[in-house]
């Protein structure tokens, strides 16, 4: 009976913590204030150490496309002084599956540490029909901090 009653408090106390914790503090980051507030987007929101970056597009053909995208993610990821190397998830959507495939050395130059988790989805349309790619990736840093621009 005992051991029945240490385990059962051994078990709470474990369990409070976790039903007790504090909600992590969320910062909204917008590159274009007005416009993404007028259409509900935020570029990126960091949460504790880990920043999630929303879909950044490209349009043209695929290897501008790619820059395109992958230049306004740098952006934001310099925003929060962090870079390529602390991109952990990566997915990416494309009206042109067989041409990001094609361009993918071209995509690689921004992953010089490393490549993240990545998905790629071909879908038939982005937002807006001009667009061929869209990426989102998600970052982390143990020491990340926004460098105040931007907001």
């Amino acid at each position: 009976m005992k051991l029945k009653t240490v385990v059962f408090f051994a078990t709470i106390s474990i369990l409070i913590p976790v039903v007790h914790s504090e909600t992590p503090r969320k910062s909204i980051y917008h590159a274009n204030a007005e416009f993404e507030k007028s259409i509900g987007y935020a570029r990126a929101v960091k949460v504790g150490n880990v920043l999630y970056v929303s879909g950044s597009v490209g349009w043209g053909e695929m290897p501008e496309a790619i820059d395109i995208a992958y230049t306004r993610i740098a952006d934001t990821l310099k925003a929060h002084n962090m870079g390529f190397e602390h991109v952990v998830k990566e997915t990416v959507y494309t009206t042109k599956i067989e041409l990001l495939k094609a361009a993918k050395e071209h995509r690689k130059k921004y992953y010089t540490a490393g490549y993240p988790a990545s998905t790629w989805v071909q879908v038939e349309r982005l937002f807006n029909p001009d667009m061929v790619i869209e990426v989102e990736v998600v970052a982390y840093s143990p020491d990340m901090k926004y460098n105040g621009k931007g907001m």
